[in-house]
């Protein structure tokens, strides 16, 4: 099923990239900062925590057994720090306190493992603050520290980072390498699996949340039943809201329970004490909670957005492949007959134009900070059939 055994087992389709990083456990090759990057859902920051597992492993292999492994995979190893982002950004008060951090000798002598995951969020627009607070760190490093940054693409990290950091990339993994993941480790039956492994274009996550839960693909269905109906300018209107809609209503229970978990956090920090309640400095922890929490929203609801956007790319690309007669399967197998028609009324060309309109909504959310109902309003006017 998977290309090595222990902690490189969930990598999927991932061999040349597993290799790189055996050889580098090994002694062959190791520096002191690597970057991972690849398309989304190819496990660049599962394969930057299993290479540090497989660093701090008792046997020095990568075992999957021992202590070592086993507390790093589970997030509760003493050496292995994982910093990952639920807004926009890193914060730069954040990485000042994660190069602190990463200075200190390591508690079981091995190595102190600093992985950042999303470090194409170290910089924003022409912000570079967070990004230079962690450079000096990688310019001038312990000799026991070991910095794994995840990124979409090298051009999404500074330049004067990414110069530093041994690049390993990793690969879509193949339709056919999902679906025997699916049905070997998490026995999803070969046919619910296979739809997973084509609906998800090789995200390993979305496959399994496809493959686990019916609510998961129904939203999916609705989203790609989309571009069919776009035949009158009520019905873009209809469709964005209806797009946000979903997304909203997919996180709110999610955001719910972390916002009620972190303002218990903060109560219990300052006691029942009424004074402390409304001290200054509670006020303005809770200031700075809210913030927070309606930062993290904001990314949640873009996240869902954005996956409902590629869903919204592939019904177009599966229309551009009946067009052309291109080989390969469809990613719409399961309503084929609807791609069929919606390509027997446009054209290739006018395909690639609603493409482009998707990537422009995408960019003007996520570069320029639109708000997603009237972006998404004017893409799906420039999507109408």
């Amino acid at each position: 099923m998977v290309d090595a055994p222990g902690v490189w087992s969930t990598l999927v389709g991932q061999s040349h990239a597993v290799e790189t990083l055996r050889q580098a456990v090994a002694g062959h090759g190791m520096t002191h900062a690597w970057l991972f990057t690849g398309p989304p859902g190819c496990g660049r920051s599962n394969a930057a925590v299993a290479f540090a597992a497989a660093l701090q492993c008792e046997r020095g292999i990568g075992c999957g057994d021992c202590h070592a492994c086993r507390t790093t995979l589970a997030g509760a190893h003493p050496d292995v720090s994982v910093t990952r982002t639920e807004t926009s950004v890193h914060y730069i008060d954040h990485m000042r306190q994660l190069v602190r951090r990463a200075g200190l000798h390591p508690v079981e002598n091995k190595w102190q493992v600093m992985v950042i995951e999303d470090a194409d969020r170290l910089t924003r627009g022409e912000d570079t603050r967070t990004a230079n607070a962690l450079l000096k760190a990688i310019e001038e490093p312990t000799p026991k520290t070991v910095w794994l940054l995840c990124a979409p693409t090298v051009e999404d990290v500074l330049a004067t980072i990414r110069s530093r950091c041994r690049h390993v990339s990793l690969a879509t993994p193949t339709t056919r390498e999902v679906t025997r993941f699916l049905v070997e480790r998490d026995g999803t039956p070969a046919s619910v699996a296979a739809f997973a492994a084509r609906a998800s274009q090789g995200h390993i996550g979305r496959a399994r949340a496809l493959a686990r839960d019916e609510q998961t693909r129904n939203r999916r269905r609705e989203v790609v039943a989309i571009p069919a109906g776009l035949t009158s300018l009520g019905a873009c209107m209809n469709a964005a809201a209806n797009l946000v809609d979903i997304a909203k209503e997919e996180t709110a229970a999610i955001t719910e329970r972390a916002n009620a978990r972190d303002l218990a956090e903060l109560d219990a920090l300052y006691g029942d004490d009424r004074k402390a309640r409304i001290s200054r400095a509670y006020r303005a922890g809770l200031r700075d909670l809210q913030h927070s929490q309606k930062q993290r929203e904001k990314r949640r609801v873009m996240d869902v957005v954005d996956r409902s956007l590629m869903d919204l790319l592939s019904v177009y690309r599966d229309a551009i492949l009946l067009q052309t007669g291109g080989a390969g399967d469809l990613v719409n197998e399961e309503v084929r007959d609807t791609v069929a028609d919606l390509a027997r009324r446009t054209t290739p060309e006018s395909n690639l134009r609603r493409i482009d309109a998707v990537f422009a909504a995408r960019q003007q959310m996520q570069e320029f900070n639109a708000t997603p109902l009237l972006a998404l309003e004017s893409m799906m006017v420039a999507l109408r059939v």
